[in-house]
């Protein structure tokens, strides 16, 4: 199969694209011929070695953590899922080594699920890592309806669809960007404000008593921002500064729960949440697709189209 791979440690240069042998489908798993693969600022952290003290990486690399496609075979013992079948996951296993970034992938049954039938393949794969992130984050700080919900970095990958997921839910959403983005967070339901010097104050103008929840995308001073903002302070988390927990938040490190991409396939089915594409990049061109993600000015997500 064509597969992105990366021999050595380094950055997006080190990829290349070529044959290596099909994965197959042993107990617990499915393998699935991939139609769209996601890219999320965590691939090329692990590309660069970065996560080495949290995720055992082995060489060589095929990157990759989100998928969308059909499945071309079943595990012995597999009963929840069938050939055919049209699924999305988030596929990190103990040993991040075969990633999504692939023809095919072997994806344990606990990493995926059936794939929304409202969106299309692309948005599909676009959706789990950062769907999870942000509905995993938000009932980490226990948001709910009639809630004020403060986003930081709201028009990215995680923070557009914590948005949709906290209006869902019935909350009122204050959400951070620059202010190209402000149309666009106006069409997830969000009341945006621009990020910077002076945040607390213009957060204070919208909600003069102060937010319910917050949860801080980008870090930098949004943990300390949220703090002076929140009635009660331990109802921030945050998926990029650890200093969190030490400042008495939560700190999300998003786990692949099956029940949770099923939730988020249903909220996508029913209209309410939708995956916005920034870029889609066949796969062949996957080094580009890692810059542009480094840039950290990508307006929904970056996706890969590998059918």
């Amino acid at each position: 199969m064509r597969a992105v791979v990366a021999q050595q440690y380094g950055g997006p240069e080190t990829l290349q694209l070529t044959e290596i042998d099909k994965p197959e489908a042993g107990p617990g798993s499915v393998l699935v011929r991939v139609k769209a693969a996601g890219v999320n600022p965590v691939d090329w952290h692990v590309l660069a070695g970065h996560l080495d003290s949290i995720l055992k990486v082995s060489l060589p690399l095929v990157p990759g953590f989100d998928v969308a496609g059909v499945v071309e075979a079943v595990g012995p013992d597999v009963t929840h899922f069938s050939v055919g079948d049209e699924v999305f996951g988030y596929v990190r296993t103990d040993q991040v080594q075969y990633g999504t970034y692939a023809e095919f992938v072997a994806a344990p049954v606990h990493t995926i699920a059936r794939k929304p039938a409202s969106l299309t393949w692309q948005q599909a794969a676009g959706l789990p890592l950062v769907g999870l992130t942000a509905l995993q984050s938000l009932t980490r700080v226990g948001a709910g309806a009639g809630e004020t919900v403060l986003v930081h970095a709201a028009a990215g990958g995680v923070g557009s669809l914590a948005v949709q997921i906290a209006v869902a839910q019935g909350a009122r959403v204050i959400g951070t960007a620059s202010e190209r983005n402000h149309e666009f967070l106006r069409s997830l339901g969000a009341e945006p404000v621009v990020y910077g010097d002076g945040l607390v104050e213009r957060v204070r103008e919208l909600a003069p008593e102060g937010i319910d929840a917050a949860v801080d995308c980008v870090g930098g001073d949004a943990v300390a921002v949220s703090q002076k903002l929140l009635k009660d302070p331990s109802r921030v988390a945050s998926i990029v500064d650890p200093e969190v927990t030490r400042l008495g938040g939560h700190q999300v490190w998003t786990q692949p729960v099956p029940e949770d991409l099923a939730a988020l396939a249903s909220l996508a089915d029913a209209g309410d949440l939708t995956v916005h594409i920034d870029r889609v990049l066949p796969l062949a061109e996957a080094a580009d697709a890692l810059r542009l993600s480094q840039t950290g000015r990508v307006r929904g997500k970056i996706v890969l189209d590998v059918a």
